[in-house]
């Protein structure tokens, strides 16, 4: 009889198992109808709103276009609306008064505020590592993909559906900015506009104090690692790092 092969030496390592990516959520089932619910549409296109829902995290995964385009798009609906909106209401309201009350309401705080009411976190098509890294709660991440909803909305139903959507979500945004409560909040603007580079919040300080106890001036200032940014007087410590956030806003 012939040799026998030898079966240790012809035996075949076994492959290492490969590490598994990440996988991307998949779409919820039921997410654009349940979306369109809450904001009160019939939606024709149900792949604009999806690709609305889809964070860039997931495109490669899920081989589905990202939000980024309808975010783009999403914005200018965005501020044709509220500009709009704010002409029309306050006709008595100058240029720069119009531009600082438009620049608040359309601000990442207040569109992330609006976007966790709707819960749209839950919505969003995200990777694994964006979902556990916070992605559902991140306020910039909300807000864009709110303005990529709003883009989404403009192609499919028209302008005059998106503007009714942006108006009634914003609604009590507007009213609370109306009521002076939110301040037109040039220090919560500073600090988006200030993250966005430096990665660090902006510090305010107290320089200088001057009048009777009863009716006092002060001066404050802003700084960004040690450097000067603006100062401002007011009435009270808040007013003048409001007023401070304001000039540092305005020398860009």
């Amino acid at each position: 009889m012939g040799e026998q092969p030898n079966s240790a030496k012809e035996a075949k390592p076994k492959p290492r198992p490969r590490a598994r990516r990440k996988a991307a959520a998949r779409p919820q089932p039921g997410a654009v109808a349940q979306l369109a619910a809450r904001l009160g549409i019939t939606v024709r296109r149900a792949e604009l709103m999806r690709q609305a829902l889809t964070h860039k995290s997931a495109q490669q995964e899920l081989n589905l276009p990202a939000n980024e385009r309808l975010e783009f798009l999403g914005d200018a609906v965005l501020g044709l609306t509220v500009g709009g909106y704010l002409y029309r209401t306050y006709p008595a309201l100058p240029e720069g008064d119009l531009t600082k009350f438009k620049a608040v309401a359309v601000s990442e705080t207040i569109l992330a505020q609006v976007a966790q009411e709707l819960e749209l976190g839950r919505y969003l098509i995200l990777s694994k590592g964006e979902e556990q890294s916070g992605g559902r709660d991140r306020p910039s991440l909300l807000a864009d993909a709110l303005e990529a909803v709003f883009g989404a909305i403009y192609l499919d139903r028209g302008l005059t559906t998106a503007r009714r959507v942006v108006l009634e979500l914003l609604a009590g945004k507007l009213r609370t900015i109306e009521r002076a409560e939110h301040e037109l909040d040039y220090k919560t603007l500073l600090q988006e506009k200030v993250q966005e580079v430096h990665r660090t919040p902006p510090t305010y300080r107290v320089v200088d104090e001057q009048g009777p106890d009863h009716d006092r001036t002060f001066m404050a200032e802003v700084r960004v690692g040690g450097k000067v940014l603006g100062k401002g007087v007011g009435k009270s410590k808040k007013q003048a790092e409001q007023a401070a956030a304001r000039e540092a806003l305005a020398a860009g």
